[in-house]
């Protein structure tokens, strides 16, 4: 069996059941991204989740729309045609989904956006691990700065390729995030979001240089102010180097 739109269906019920069970769902309205053959669908509803599931293959919409019928004349199962990482998501309390690999990073920033109670999400190993790479290390990047700024974020557990058909190349690894403020302040969180976007956008390059070549994100006059005002240390610095309360730092230069 192939992969087909990046997708690998999680096959082992001891796993679907141990990320069904992080959360208690009964009652409570989740948004199941990628559903594909309904695995964890089953879970939810078992469970007593009211599940928005949201599935790009209309083939297998058709199939999920065959197997859940009753669940959906029920009201217990709202099945939407659409694409995840750019159409509007319905309303929701909590997420858990297995997510495709090739669209996690896109939805993950969506989610984060759009905002959530808690969320169980499966990532690529190496994801889940520049996720959680800590700010101020080599490892970190966008991904770690935004999600770390704005979430607690918990490991639960791997999962090995033998779990899904068709096999992955790669291990998964299932993550829990909870949405929470910012440990700094930050007087603009769309301005915060573009300067971490930019200054990882020229993560080679220390932060002076960063800000001088993002004239196409940020005014003269800012870039100018900026340079003039933050510290020696900052400016010095490249992205991968700087801590939380850096990037608060440079964002609340407005």
């Amino acid at each position: 069996m192939k992969a087909h739109r990046d997708q690998h269906f999680l096959i082992d019920q001891g796993a679907i059941d141990r990320i069904a069970d992080l959360v208690d769902v009964k009652g409570r309205a989740v948004l199941e991204i990628g559903p594909g053959q309904g695995a964890l669908t089953s879970a939810l509803l078992s469970r007593g989740a009211l599940v928005k599931a949201v599935e790009l293959d209309s083939m297998l919409c058709d199939e999920l729309a065959c197997r859940f019928a009753p669940e959906i004349e029920a009201g217990r199962l709202e099945l939407i045609h659409a694409d995840a990482a750019r159409d509007p998501y319905p309303p929701f309390e909590i997420v858990i989904s297995n997510l495709p690999y090739s669209a996690s990073s896109k939805i993950t920033f969506r989610l984060l956006d759009t905002g959530f109670e808690v969320a169980v999400l499966m990532y690529q190993k190496e994801f889940a691990d520049r996720m959680i790479a800590p700010a101020g290390t080599p490892d970190c990047g966008r991904l770690s700065i935004m999600m770390q700024t704005y979430t607690c974020l918990q490991k639960c557990f791997d999962l090995p390729p033998n779990f899904f058909s068709p096999r992955p190349q790669v291990r998964s690894t299932v993550m829990k995030i909870i949405p929470r403020g910012p440990i700094f302040p930050i007087s603009d969180r769309t301005f915060y979001a573009d300067v971490v976007r930019a200054l990882f956008s020229h993560r080679r390059k220390t932060v002076r240089n960063g800000l001088r070549g993002s004239t196409g994100v940020f005014t003269h006059e800012w870039i100018a102010r900026a340079i003039a005002t933050l510290p020696p240390e900052i400016l010095a610095s490249r992205p991968e180097e700087l801590y939380l309360e850096d990037f608060a730092t440079i964002a609340n230069l407005t």
